[in-house]
């Protein structure tokens, strides 16, 4: 194994380990907001496996370049179906007819 791989393991496993440590310590309360800073980031990450698969040079990188567009907007959509499931608890369910607060309601 060269030093290059040996590195970029070492630091992979190291922010696996940061990232499960501080996710973990998040208040149920803030996670929603988290998720939106994580579906800002995981478009980043789709930007870049289009940026990857319209540069391929070979087969083998338009391929892999496909998938990686693929699991990054599968990644995106259900982070934003997550996050909207999230929000919908935080609604407020108001009686039919009650759509207007009372001192707006006209006279």
């Amino acid at each position: 194994m060269s030093a290059d791989v040996l590195t970029g393991l070492t630091v992979f496993v190291l922010a696996l380990l940061v990232g499960v440590e501080v996710i973990g310590r998040v208040p149920a309360t803030l996670h929603t907001p988290l998720m939106s800073g994580a579906n800002a980031i995981h478009g980043i990450v789709l930007a870049g496996a289009l940026t990857v698969t319209a540069t391929a040079t070979t087969p083998w990188g338009e391929v892999i370049g496909f998938v990686a567009t693929a699991f990054a907007a599968m990644n995106v959509v259900g982070g934003y179906l997550v996050t909207d499931r999230m929000l919908a608890m935080f609604r407020s369910h108001r009686a039919p007819g009650r759509d207007v607060p009372a001192d707006r309601a006209a006279p």
